[in-house]
């Protein structure tokens, strides 16, 4: 008897761990899942109307690869996104800001949407020129980018505050390519032992590296043309900027955002925020866009 009861006690014993086990491990997998599932406060939530579209205009010695995070974050939240090439030939005219501009009033892919048009460095300069006449352009928001007034210049803006790691001597910052057919004019590259320190600030060597080895170029004769008619004086602005930027002293980023009358946010970064701190730029542009409704 002894030993039948001990052979019982024993399967029980085994029983009461295996349910044990499996409950726990019920538990640890709902534990996980709720962990890597958002609260329902971290998800955009659109109410009324249509819902914005959000275009992103990349910077200088870029390609619309840059905005590759936030689109993923965008495209989670249910949002259209477009990233049209910036040919980065001139701001105007019949360049960059003409490009873009017809892009957004004839394309019929936006037609009866409004949008939220994002531009990042000089990105900002050609969104502040070619949202002028395009009504389905509600909101503008600029990351770590240029803002300028009417009449100034790239140069003017980058050398009003001293500090930017693209300032002094040309021959210094950049290598020059002659653009054939282009009057004189030359394509400029950062020298690629500044952009980990300079343009790619704040980012893993390696990943410095392969922005300097694909960087697309910037003509010249763009640095000193006049912008035009500024869209942020009739459009509401939202602004990204990177307290560590070393291309755009972050100072001169502040006072051409206040002066935009732009809502601003400040982050702990350099002048590629939106690859280094891409939820926090996403969470602008989603700001941005509530705002349109």
């Amino acid at each position: 008897m002894s030993h039948q009861w001990a052979v019982h006690r024993t399967r029980l014993l085994l029983i009461v761990l295996a349910a044990i086990v499996a409950v726990a491990t019920v538990l640890a997998v709902t534990s996980q899942a709720a962990t890597a599932r958002p609260s329902s406060s971290d998800v955009f939530h659109w109410s009324g109307g249509h819902k914005p579209v959000i275009v992103l205009e990349h910077g200088a010695w870029a390609d619309a690869s840059s905005w590759d995070k936030v689109i993923r974050l965008l495209q989670e939240d249910g949002f259209t996104v477009y990233a049209p090439p910036n040919p980065l030939r001139g701001l105007l005219p019949g360049q960059d800001s003409t490009y873009l501009h017809a892009f957004l009033t004839q394309n019929a892919a936006l037609a009866g949407h409004p949008v939220v048009l994002v531009g990042h460095s000089y990105g900002g300069a050609v969104i502040t020129n070619a949202a002028v006449g395009a009504p389905e352009v509600k909101a503008l928001v600029y990351v770590d980018a240029f803002i300028p007034a009417k009449g100034e210049t790239l140069l003017q803006i980058v050398s009003a505050q001293p500090g930017s790691c693209l300032g002094g001597n040309p021959a210094n910052v950049f290598n020059f390519v002659p653009i054939p057919g282009g009057g004189g004019d030359v394509d400029t590259y950062i020298k690629p032992s500044l952009v980990p320190g300079c343009f790619a600030s704040g980012l893993p060597a390696s990943q410095a590296a392969v922005i300097a080895a694909i960087q697309r170029p910037l003509a010249a004769s763009t640095l000193t043309e006049p912008s035009g008619t500024p869209a942020w004086e009739t459009i509401p602005s939202w602004a990204v900027v990177g307290t560590a930027d070393q291309v755009i002293p972050p100072a001169e980023l502040i006072f051409m955002a206040k002066r935009a009358s732009a809502r601003i946010t400040e982050v702990n970064a350099g002048h590629l925020s939106m690859i280094s701190h891409p939820r926090t730029v996403e969470e602008v542009i989603e700001h941005a866009a509530k705002a349109t409704s």
